[in-house]
């Protein structure tokens, strides 16, 4: 499995939606992404790069795209 394909499975099951509305995601967009959903889906991200992120990028991962550029600042590539 990719990066991607792992960083987009990780959306998909945290908050329970297709691929296709992955692109243009931002925080608070959808039911299921708010607070709590937040602190799920930081923790499938960290499991499955096998990371700890800062508490500031757990703050700022605010849409799909800007979850890539914080990844990138662990040596995650995509």
């Amino acid at each position: 499995m990719t990066n991607l394909e792992k960083y987009n499975q990780a959306f998909i099951e945290c908050f329970e939606i297709g691929e296709d509305q992955l692109e243009g995601l931002e925080y608070q967009a959808i039911p299921t992404w708010d607070s709590v959903g937040h602190m799920g889906l930081i923790a499938a991200l960290e499991d499955a790069f096998d990371i700890m992120m800062d508490t500031d990028d757990i703050i700022d991962l605010s849409s799909y795209e800007k979850g890539k550029e914080i990844l990138a600042k662990y040596n995650v590539e995509f």
